[in-house]
């Protein structure tokens, strides 16, 4: 696979924790709450790589095999084989919609988030689909190391 290629994914109904740090990392990934062959189809011939635990797919073209129950093994197994690291975008698409966040001014957030978020916060970004707000709290910094553990600093 060519490293300047956006790679998107498609978890399946086993991966839903999965999608989301996907998500929080930059990477559109949707999820499939249920196993949906046409879903499936329709997302190889779009270019997704569908994710998922069941092992007879191993050899499908398109799909990739998760084969560790834990969230930091699966993002280093996916980072490495798909090269994601340069690719990555901390906290730039909905952790919940899979949508594209889009900065918001702060004077639009004041009756959205707590007084003291909005006293103490001077960046906010919304989710178009949604409409949930974001903002720099403590569990960036969390999140981060999080992320920088999985396979090196950006």
């Amino acid at each position: 696979m060519h490293s300047d290629q956006e790679v998107n994914f498609l978890c399946d109904q086993n991966l839903g924790r999965l999608a989301k740090w996907l998500r929080i990392m930059g990477f559109d990934a949707e999820f499939m709450p249920f196993w949906d062959r046409a879903k499936m189809r329709s997302a190889t011939s779009c270019g997704r790589v569908v994710l998922t635990r069941r092992k007879k797919m191993v050899d499908q073209k398109g799909f990739y095999v998760v084969d560790d129950d834990n969230i930091m093994n699966q993002l280093q197994s996916i980072e490495k084989r798909f090269h994601l690291r340069s690719k990555r975008r901390p906290f730039s698409r909905c952790c919940i919609c899979n949508i594209e966040l889009v900065s918001v001014e702060h004077q639009e957030v004041h009756d959205l988030v707590p007084e003291y978020v909005y006293s103490t916060q001077e960046t906010f970004a919304k989710c178009p689909s949604c409409r949930k707000i974001y903002w720099k709290g403590t569990h960036i910094a969390k999140s981060i190391d999080f992320i920088n553990r999985i396979g090196g600093k950006q």
